[in-house]
């Protein structure tokens, strides 16, 4: 299995309201966007074509909208992008890149 393009852990995954998990994972692999909860169940996934991801105007530089498949997800990635070699969420503009990149649209 290739190495995926994007990885993020620890990132809170909520639809509308509602928070569905507090420490998720987002993935881009294989042409694939992957919303996942703690354990690994799939919550979302579709083609990285089929994505718009997006900064919400209203929100904090941590978070980053997702739609996929008809539903809008907001994502609360990291403030700042980890030291090199430590653990931690990446920031949402490094998503919305990975996004892009991913799908053909970016850089």
């Amino acid at each position: 299995m290739a190495e995926p393009e994007f990885t993020a852990t620890g990132v809170r995954i909520g639809k509308r309201l509602r928070s569905l998990t507090r420490a998720g994972q987002v993935r881009i692999s294989g042409g694939r966007l992957e919303l996942l909860t703690s354990y690994g169940s799939e919550i979302d996934s579709a083609p990285v074509q089929a994505v718009r991801a997006s900064k919400p105007w209203f929100a904090a530089d941590d978070r980053a909208l997702a739609d996929l498949n008809g539903q809008r997800y907001l994502l609360t990635l990291g403030e700042h992008d980890p030291a090199p070699g430590r653990p931690g969420p990446p920031a949402a503009r490094r998503f919305i890149e990975a996004v892009r990149r991913a799908a053909g649209r970016g850089h």
